[in-house]
């Protein structure tokens, strides 16, 4: 990966690359570890959400 890729990025940069990591998310077992840390992060919050899913109910109001 070229060295402006691995420096500082803008802020506009970040958000293209997070939107990315969202929109092709990926179990972590199919991360390259070439990709960004910013790529990597992202994706591992999607994780997280993700898992909240499965945890909580689709409904949490009372039956009464």
């Amino acid at each position: 990966m070229s060295s402006s890729v691995m420096g500082e990025l803008d802020f506009i940069e970040e958000l293209r690359l997070r939107r990315w990591a969202r929109e092709n998310h990926v179990p972590p077992q199919q991360r390259e570890s070439s990709w960004h840390a910013v790529i990597h992060e992202e994706m591992a919050k999607k994780d997280d959400e993700i898992g909240e899913e499965e945890v909580q109910p689709a409904y949490a109001g009372s039956l009464a």
